[in-house]
């Protein structure tokens, strides 16, 4: 499932998030890196994977989604609605990436 979703989000990056296509196969390694095993959820929407990801880390969950307004991808608290704790594109360093979940 999750190279489903790692293929439709760079599909969809092609169309609508360029900016993040770089970043989004980054963040995708770490969280195959830090996630726990068998905690990775990815809802259904129309026959398909939806646009958000929960993982956790830690013992804390995570919900990574694209936000339209910032053109950046998000890790939020919990679920997809939850504050915003990170923000990545490909401005964002990839080390930025790695210390990031290191810390989560």
């Amino acid at each position: 499932m999750l190279h489903r979703y790692a293929d439709g989000v760079m599909g969809r990056a092609d169309h609508h998030a360029g900016q993040v296509k770089g970043i989004a196969l980054a963040l995708l390694g770490a969280i195959i890196w830090r996630g726990e095993p068998g905690s990775v959820e990815i809802k259904q929407y129309a026959g398909g994977l939806a646009n958000v990801l929960w993982v956790k880390i830690g013992g804390k969950r995570y919900a990574f989604a694209y936000n339209h307004e910032t053109l950046k991808i998000e890790i939020r608290d919990r679920t997809q609605s939850g504050p915003a704790l990170h923000s990545f594109d490909d401005q964002t360093p990839v080390a930025a990436v790695e210390a990031t979940f290191r810390a989560l």
